[in-house]
């Protein structure tokens, strides 16, 4: 049996898009790139915010990453290597264990688990292999592979397209607003995740799928 006859023939329940960032692994850029920086440096966080500010050009595809560390590591005015940056980089995230939790329970469900987020090629394919758990998603549409980030309609639509997906009954579940409404304007179901308020999406999850 082809590929995409074993995908046609296989039933999920439902088909759920997740974004990484903020929902399923908790990030913070800046403890982990100060650590590149010299001591003397008295405006490192500026610098800092200037490396993140084209951080959607790397997230987008447009650079490749070796260009992206080297311009960013002249910024920070660092004698580290790439390999270095690339590590400080990757070193940012933190689990979100109740979410994980709820992966579980909807892949052993049979739901269709999709990601969807703007991510570049130095957390990919690094972060699936940190953290194995990712395999409960068999599908990603990642913006630095698809050249498109979020909150553009056209990355939504890459994802309905290629995957068959029906937005009416697809749960989309992200943490930013714009991406939300995005999301909205396409007909998805849409939860805007709250790190620090997690019962309030399993209770609203639990009404969703109960309801169909």
């Amino acid at each position: 049996m082809r590929q995409d006859d074993k995908a046609k023939s296989t039933f999920y329940s439902r088909t759920f898009l997740f974004d990484i960032g903020r929902v399923l692994l908790d990030f913070d850029f800046e403890s982990s790139l100060v650590k590149l920086i010299p001591e003397r440096m008295d405006n490192a966080k500026e610098r800092i915010q200037q490396v993140l500010g084209q951080k959607d050009t790397l997230e987008a595809g447009l650079i490749d990453p070796i260009s992206y560390a080297k311009w960013a590591l002249t910024v920070l005015e660092s004698d580290a290597t790439v390999a270095q940056f690339y590590q400080a980089w990757q070193q940012i995230f933190t689990v979100n264990k109740p979410m994980w939790r709820c992966i579980r329970q909807l892949a052993k469900k049979n739901h269709q688990l999709i990601l969807l987020s703007n991510i570049s090629a130095i957390h990919c394919p690094w972060i699936f292999t940190t953290y194995p758990k990712f395999s409960y998603f068999k599908h990603k549409v990642l913006s630095f592979e698809v050249g498109i980030l979020k909150p553009e309609l056209a990355i939504y639509q890459y994802a309905i397209n290629t995957y068959r997906l029906d937005p009416s009954s697809t749960i989309y579940i992200d943490d930013q607003p714009q991406n939300i409404t995005s999301g909205k304007k396409l007909g998805f179901q849409c939860w805007q995740y709250d790190l620090k308020n997690h019962q309030t999406f399993e209770t609203w999850l639990e009404k969703t799928l109960a309801t169909g």
